[in-house]
């Protein structure tokens, strides 16, 4: 399913929006940092391709973005279907001549105690956070070569986690998927960027999404509880910008490891 929504008649001037002429797909767009960045890459000028399972949800995202002046192209699959993916990209490339922006952020935290033995919990988290972020890349990078060949600039930006880095009790199959997506991210920097394809990894400390509301285990759930009480958390708007904000660096700039942190979080 998908839904092209066009922008209204009273949207800003491309010219004026730094981010004007380019494409960018959003996976996990349907809510948190996937939803808040599909909307500022389009409030800075692109058009953006929002994909997730909820189509619902993306409908409505999809709506807001073009009453506000922006293009989305709504398009619901779950990136660890490898036929889906594939057939997005082509829908990409078909409707609107390819991406130039991966923002590859669908991803699931369940922490649990290794000893219970969560083997679902662990295959979801490695199914979503490992080889969906693969079946995506695998999908898009053709095209971003491409762009960046004849426009001098692609941008892949991978979601890690401050977990890639610290150590959290019962947090290690969740950590580990992580640790995958940062030091992925460094290799693939190496392999695209001298065909213009920068690499960026953002590390959030704690933001407040739906991620949380999926863990069960109770100790993680008492330390979140925790940690609420004792710091303000991050918000997905704090991470749009970021996101933002790399997309519009000169293209000879490259950012490759991001960290962003609540200002109370020690670690």
């Amino acid at each position: 399913m998908s839904t092209l929504t066009p922008p209204s008649p009273a949207a800003p001037s491309p010219a004026a929006l730094p981010l004007a002429g380019r494409t960018a797909v959003v996976t996990g767009a349907s809510s948190g940092i996937g939803e808040a960045t599909a909307e500022e890459l389009a409030r800075l000028g692109a058009r953006v391709v929002l994909l997730a399972r909820r189509a619902e949800r993306l409908a409505a995202l999809a709506d807001r973005i073009g009453r506000a002046g922006g293009t989305a192209l709504a398009i619901a699959a779950d990136v660890t279907d490898r036929a889906a993916v594939r057939a997005a990209a082509d829908r990409v490339a078909a409707e609107l001549g390819g991406a130039d922006l991966l923002f590859n952020n669908a991803g699931v935290m369940l922490p649990a105690p290794v000893e219970e033995l969560a083997v679902d919990q662990w295959q979801r988290q490695i199914d979503l956070n490992v080889s969906g972020l693969m079946n995506v890349i695998g999908a898009f990078t053709p095209q971003l070569v491409a762009a960046a060949a004849e426009r001098g600039v692609a941008d892949l930006v991978n979601t890690s986690s401050i977990a890639a880095q610290n150590i959290f009790p019962t947090f290690a199959v969740y950590s580990a998927t992580k640790a995958y997506v940062t030091h992925l991210s460094r290799h693939l920097r190496a392999e695209l960027g001298a065909k213009h394809v920068r690499v960026s990894t953002i590390e959030p400390g704690i933001v407040g999404t739906e991620l949380q509301d999926h863990v069960t285990d109770r100790g993680a759930l008492d330390w979140l509880a925790g940690s609420k009480e004792t710091m303000e958390w991050l918000v997905p708007d704090d991470i749009a910008r970021t996101v933002g904000f790399l997309a519009a660096l000169p293209p000879r700039v490259n950012l490759q490891q991001v960290t962003v942190m609540p200002t109370g979080q020690a670690s």
